[in-house]
């Protein structure tokens, strides 16, 4: 009886924690409400900024209000600050329950897109919007315009990149005239420095051609190297030998000599021979 007892209570408290809990969300919802309708009211006057103060306090109150976050949204597309406008209904997609509130928010975040000139996300957007309203004509032709607006994107895109690789193509192939150009006017330089210095050369070889010419003393030098050239070529007496002018001179005094020893002979014949004798005594 007594555990009955214990259940039952706690049956009550819990119940009682419950309508508490309750009644706490439901007063926030109310607020949140309310800032929303207040929120409403300052857009309508174009006090956008009160209006989004009003918004924001609806979300604090209650944050998975999509309504605040919708309405906000909407306050940002006013004032044409798209980014934050998208943000909001992208949190209003997320938070929303039902086709209606998802419908509206996709159909939004289209819009902004297209004004983002993002037509391929907007073309996505307007889709997800006629999942979950099919029977929107508004929707229907915004998809409409976005596909025309993608295809005319996609179209100058690839114009573009045609011209990028058109141009691209054009600067590579100056660019390799250009460099083999340059090679071969180096190499025309290489082979006319080349030709220029084999003509110096050759002017300089026939310059001092003529010039020896026109020097005598050159010539005496040269003639005297040949003499001596020709000198060196005839045989030399070796070491402890002589020379034929040695021997032709050494000749020619023997027979000056022998020459005057036979002048004397004859001359002491011619007086007669004298003969030793004895002394008288």
């Amino acid at each position: 009886m007594k555990h009955i007892l214990l259940i039952l209570l706690a049956c009550v408290t819990s119940i009682s924690f419950a309508q508490e809990e309750d009644k706490a969300q439901l007063q926030a919802l109310k607020k949140a409400n309310n800032y929303v309708y207040q929120g409403n009211a300052l857009a309508k006057g174009d006090d956008f900024i009160s209006a989004e103060m009003a918004y924001r306090k609806a979300i604090s109150e209650q944050p998975s209000s999509v309504t605040g976050a919708y309405n906000l949204g909407n306050s940002y597309y006013e004032k044409g600050n798209y980014e934050e406008a998208l943000y909001r209904h992208q949190q209003a997609a997320e938070r929303a329950t039902s086709k209606v509130e998802k419908h509206k928010a996709f159909h939004n975040i289209g819009n902004i897109l297209m004004k983002n000139e993002k037509y391929k996300e907007a073309v996505e957007a307007y889709k997800n919007a006629l999942r979950n309203d099919p029977t929107d004509e508004e929707t229907r032709y915004n998809l409409a315009v976005a596909k025309k607006k993608q295809k005319e994107q996609e179209d100058k895109q690839q114009e573009e990149n045609k011209d990028d690789k058109d141009k691209k193509d054009e600067d590579k192939d100056n660019k390799d005239q250009k460099e083999n150009e340059d090679k071969k006017e180096n190499q025309d330089n290489k082979d006319q420095e080349g030709d220029d210095k084999e003509d110096k050369k050759d002017k300089g070889d026939e310059d001092e051609k003529k010039e020896d010419e026109g020097k005598p003393k050159d010539e005496k030098k040269d003639k005297g190297d040949d003499e001596k050239k020709k000198e060196e070529q005839k045989p030399k007496p070796q070491p402890g030998q002589l020379s034929p002018q040695q021997i032709k001179s050494l000749l020619e005094a023997m027979n000056n000599q022998e020459q005057k020893v036979q002048e004397k002979m004859n001359a002491e014949k011619q007086k007669g021979v004298k003969i030793k004798t004895d002394k008288d005594w």
